[in-house]
């Protein structure tokens, strides 16, 4: 029988090599997921050898040069695709070794391409798959760290990659409902907006000269109109870097401590938006500690994980807070309701699942409620929203066009008198 030399990952994520005898290479990596190892590589004796011991080339091939994370990362979508790509290599029985060098070879894109490479030179020079992607925390979240690391625990890292795909499925769902319901309303306005600048930049002057050459006195709304044309045409270029200005103070003042939590703060306050942030954070909330509790992470390291990741600083306080009274084998339904972000219906329904001694399809109830409630007041935002926006754009486009009828009636009408 053939003998396979490896080299894997322990539970303790300590870097194992060994031996096995096994009729073909898919069976010995049986055998050591059996042992409770992550396998990394695995060479049949005589054929291959450990990366160790690789020739030159294959050594310069796989050298790691540490570059830094720099500006590379990954986008969502991205990060779920290759999720998913390397949960379907794993689960066909490829190393994972083996499966990141496959992905690298694929030229997606170039910030892609350096974190799979990197990872893979990682990988085979015996890091973990959890420190490795620990040194990408722009793409890759705690939380995916976090479950990595519990699956190289486990043995069961493509289950666990399966979890993920699963887990980002749902959030990228959320967030093309939120950025599809603002959509329409954001062409409306933008054409608004474009035909506000073209007549008053175009068209009002036109009429403005002739309607001083027959020196005529002009209607108030038609020289408000006339004047305003003038200050845009003027000092146009001003008020746009003027505005360019506000908006990067307004952008580096929401990257401090005190703007994120002023922002987050208002969030909660505004009609219909409150709805919405709430619904997002609180599946967002019940989904991801639901994940996190599957995969055997303590309750304490959980809460932690959903703190930095829950989207919103006021809830994400509130879980702070809570996380500081709870201790191991207490529950955490309590200091959640005594926060009073939390609303009843969510602790309730945690307190039932703790009672029950399954928090985890608690919390998948909770989640898939929220989620209902996401999509709910998704469509109420936009019911709402799109008749305002028609009218706030009629206005102005109808106060420019009685402006000018207004002032060619009185033309008009003196005409006729001499």
């Amino acid at each position: 029988m053939p003998t396979f030399k490896y080299i894997a990952r322990s539970r303790t994520g300590e870097k194992v090599e060994g031996t096995v005898e096994a009729q073909d290479r898919r069976a010995a990596l049986l055998q050591i997921e059996r042992l409770g190892q992550v396998p990394v590589s695995v060479f049949e004796g005589g054929l291959g050898a450990p990366a160790s011991a690789t020739s030159a080339g294959d050594q310069k091939f796989f050298k790691l040069e540490w570059k830094g994370s720099g500006k590379a990362r990954m986008g969502l979508r991205e990060v779920l695709l290759f999720t998913r790509e390397l949960s379907d290599l794993l689960a066909s029985g490829m190393t994972l070794g083996n499966a990141l060098h496959t992905l690298s070879r694929r030229k997606v894109s170039r910030g892609q391409d350096r974190i799979v490479t990197e990872l893979r030179d990682q990988i085979v020079q015996g890091a973990s798959m959890s420190s490795a992607l620990g040194q990408w925390p722009d793409t890759f979240s705690t939380l995916y760290v976090s479950m990595v690391r519990a699956g190289e625990a486990s043995g069961q890292l493509a289950a666990v990659l399966e979890r993920l795909c699963h887990h980002y499925e749902r959030v990228q769902e959320a967030r093309e409902k939120v950025l599809m319901a603002l959509i329409y309303p954001g062409i409306v306005l933008s054409m608004g907006v474009v035909t506000m600048i073209f007549s008053m930049v175009f068209v009002v002057p036109r009429f403005s000269a002739i309607f001083a050459e027959l020196g005529s006195t002009l209607p108030l709304p038609t020289l408000i109109l006339i004047n305003m044309s003038h200050v845009l045409i003027r000092y146009g270029w001003l008020m746009l870097l003027g505005l360019f200005g506000l908006w990067v103070l307004a952008r580096r003042a929401l990257k401090t401590p005190a703007g994120r939590h002023w922002w987050h703060r208002m969030q909660l306050k505004m009609p219909l938006v409150k709805n919405i942030v709430t619904a997002n954070s609180f599946a967002h909330f019940a989904r991801t500690l639901s994940t996190l509790l599957a995969n055997g992470v303590q309750v304490l390291q959980a809460l932690a994980i959903v703190e930095d990741s829950v989207g919103n600083v006021v809830i994400a306080e509130a879980v702070r807070d809570a996380r500081n009274r709870v201790t191991d084998g207490a529950t955490i339904s309590r200091p959640l309701a005594a926060g009073g972000v939390f609303p009843p219906l969510l602790t309730d329904m945690l307190a039932v699942g703790e009672e029950s001694g399954d928090m985890t399809s608690a919390l998948q109830h909770i989640a898939k409620r929220y989620d209902s409630d996401l999509d709910r007041n998704v469509k109420i935002f936009t019911t709402v929203l799109e008749p305002v926006m028609i009218v706030v754009m009629a206005f102005l486009v109808g106060f420019v066009a009685i402006s000018m009828l207004l002032a060619v009636f009185d033309l008009t009408s003196g005409l006729k008198v001499q």
